[in-house]
């Protein structure tokens, strides 16, 4: 997936080991960074730049590799994750108090909430922090 990436560091003059890579990889996979850009760049760049020489090239390779990423809707996203439900439902047990858990069992169902949720993806046209409609950083 990050391979484009890879290629693009290279070329810009980078120059990223395979460890480096597979390193980026590891920390991805073990949740070291989550789906912020800012946070990814920031990880990326610490697994990656080992020289204060190459932060530059590495910022061009970025900006060549994820150039609109910010443009694509959260609902397509959404829309192409796939999650399996007995991985929902266990993380559901797990972080959810009783109380949370009888409020998504008085909506219907689990397929009922996430069903609410991809309308409200839908309709929201922006970026959101704050509140409690909106899906976003805060609400």
């Amino acid at each position: 997936m990050f391979r484009p990436f890879l290629d693009s560091l290279r070329r810009q003059g980078v120059p990223v080991s395979l460890r480096e890579y597979l390193d980026l990889l590891a920390g991805l996979d073990a949740g070291v960074t989550g789906f912020d850009i800012d946070d990814f760049y920031h990880f990326a760049r610490a697994c990656l730049v080992k020289d204060e020489r190459h932060i530059d090239r590495f910022d061009r390779a970025f900006a060549e590799s994820f150039a609109g990423l910010e443009q694509v809707p959260v609902e397509a996203l959404v829309d192409q994750i796939n999650l399996p439900r007995d991985w929902l439902e266990k993380l559901a047990e797990k972080l959810l108090t009783d109380a949370e858990k009888a409020e998504i069992e008085a909506t219907g169902s689990f397929e009922a909430l996430m069903e609410k949720l991809r309308q409200r993806l839908a309709e929201q046209q922006g970026r959101h922090q704050g509140g409690s409609k909106w899906v976003g950083t805060a609400g």
